[in-house]
């Protein structure tokens, strides 16, 4: 895996449904490197602090490899890299490849997959459409949050090397089958991943909401 483009932006003010809405997913490279901070990526817009940002999200990323999928439809949209909000984006990360707790170098910095992405609203706004937030849900292309567990510069051409493998960890592609959709025996899958240490609280509620109710 290897990081094609380190973005940040800007927190920016938009109409949706009538009222100003101020968001910071307007994201773009940059020329230089990024430091991933323990909580947020320095010098980035992080909006809403109850859904974004902290220990359990403090960096962002997106696999190159989804961009053609998205590409073809949305084929108006001006595309870019950052363009799911992400910071990091990476190319050949699998999200049914990433355990969650293992823990990857990536430049200076120490990065601790931990959950995937829960879409909202401003997905759509940066899409120019809501209609992006169903097809995004149903579709394992979640990208992925990482805990920071050493800060760090991190530019294009990094490769993420793997340092501590939770071999007994679900995936983040499991885990988020598993926030959206009822799947019938997985039983084993949701005990593990309701169990996992490195999983954060608000998704084990999403598994519980979703598969046990």
């Amino acid at each position: 895996m290897k990081v094609i483009s380190v973005n940040r932006g800007k927190a920016q003010s938009v109409v949706w449904r009538g009222k100003q809405v101020e968001t910071g997913i307007f994201k773009y490279p940059m020329d230089g490197p990024i430091f991933l901070g323990t909580e947020d990526v320095a010098e980035d817009a992080v909006v809403d602090r109850k859904y974004h940002g902290g220990i359990d999200k403090a960096v962002y990323a997106y696999s190159l490899n989804h961009y053609p999928f998205w590409k073809e439809r949305f084929p108006d949209l001006d595309w870019n890299y950052g363009m799911f909000g992400e910071n990091l984006t990476i190319e050949g990360m699998e999200e049914s490849k990433m355990l969650i707790g293992s823990i990857y170098k990536v430049g200076e910095a120490q990065i601790q997959v931990c959950q995937p992405r829960q879409p909202c609203f401003k997905l759509g706004i940066r899409f120019n459409t809501q209609a992006v937030l169903k097809p995004f849900i149903n579709e394992p292309f979640s990208g992925i949050y990482f805990r920071v567990i050493q800060g760090g510069k991190v530019k294009p051409g990094d490769a993420l090397k793997l340092i501590i493998d939770e071999s007994e960890s679900p995936s983040i592609a499991e885990v988020y089958r598993l926030m959206y959709q009822k799947t019938q025996g997985a039983e084993s899958l949701i005990d593990s991943s309701i169990a996992c240490k490195f999983l954060p609280d608000g998704c084990k509620d999403r598994i519980k909401q979703t598969q046990i109710a």
